[in-house]
Order: C-alpha cells, then structure tokens, then sequence
C-alpha cells in the first residue's frame, strides 16, 4: 500500500482540504465543524498534542473549548 497520498487524494479529503483555505474562508469553514470534528482534526494532525477531553482533563483539569480548538488549528495553518 502507498504511504503518500497524490495531490488529487489530499485535494479530495477534508482534513487536507482546510489548510488550503486562509482568513475569513478558513474561519467560516472551522466554526461550521462541531467541537468533535475539531478535535479529531487536532488528533489527526498532531498524533501528540492533548486533545480529547479524557486527555485533557487528566493533562489539564479542563476540556478544550470549540473556540480555543479553532484558535490552535488556525495557528497551525498558518504557521509557516
């Protein structure tokens, strides 16, 4: 099986998708996701990061917001 995705599969997948959009499309687009989509994205990309509420509850005593979610996968987008 093939470890890379052609342009043509990444273009056609969601996730892979959204870090082709920028401002306003890229902001519009991630408020229309539920919490739990974000999540998952978050997940996905960043197989590390703590995420899930069981994660962060334990890490951090507290949940991530839908609002801090889109913050950190915008940051991610952008980033250089």
């Amino acid at each position: 099986m093939n470890a890379y995705l052609s342009e043509q599969e990444k273009l056609s997948h969601p996730y892979y998708r959204i870090m082709e959009l920028k401002g306003d499309e890229l902001n519009e687009k991630l408020n229309s996701w539920k919490r739990s989509e974000l999540i998952d994205w978050l997940c996905w990309n960043d197989r590390n990061g703590v995420y899930t509420d069981e994660d962060s509850l334990r890490e951090f005593g507290n949940i991530l917001s839908k609002e801090r979610a889109i913050e950190i996968i915008t940051e991610m987008i952008n980033e250089p």
